[in-house]
């Protein structure tokens, strides 16, 4: 069972209207992006062995200094990136069942988490980024953003009782969709 994620809400009631919908939705985001969007499509940004951020150790139940598969999308709509998705997957997961996370490309993650009847997800969880946070510098890092704050939702999917955390932070062109 993960442990509790210090500064995650487990309710959207303090997020904004503008992007409530959005994070709230329970069903895969990239369906939903697909309905909105005249053109869809999955730029990888980074992919690799990385060290998970701090607050993703307890929910993966990984020890710090612990390396893990992380990727790092962006979600694009027509020209412009709206979501920046943080994939993170413990190296034990990798042997059971979530091998092909590894060889997805620009080829979306929600796709496989959505079509297999054998992966569950746990509940949506919330936060506001602020600039400090390590996934608002990652998003800084592949694209300049003009915000003091930016919203994130992330859950955890299992397969076979194997982890794979999935945070989704949503940029401010999704507001104009």
């Amino acid at each position: 069972m993960p442990k509790p994620q210090r500064g995650w809400l487990t309710h959207p009631f303090q997020i904004p209207r503008e992007v409530r919908h959005w994070l709230s939705d329970k069903g895969s985001l990239t369906r939903r992006l697909r309905s909105r969007c005249i053109s869809f499509r999955v730029r990888p940004m980074a992919t690799g062995l990385s060290r998970p951020n701090q607050d993703e150790l307890g929910v993966l139940n990984i020890r710090s200094g612990t390396r893990a598969y992380v990727r790092e999308v962006h979600l694009i709509c027509g020209e412009r990136p709206v979501v920046f998705a943080h994939s993170v997957l413990p190296i034990p997961s990798l042997r059971g069942g979530w091998n092909g996370v590894t060889r997805l490309g620009s080829r979306p993650l929600g796709d496989a988490l959505f079509n297999n009847p054998r992966i569950s997800r746990m509940p949506l969880v919330y936060r506001c980024l602020r600039p400090g946070h390590p996934l608002f510098r990652g998003v800084q890092r592949h694209l300049p953003v003009d915000a003091t704050r930016l919203w994130a939702r992330r859950s955890l999917f299992c397969l076979k009782g194997h982890p794979l955390l999935v945070t989704e932070v949503f940029l401010p062109e999704i507001q104009s969709l």
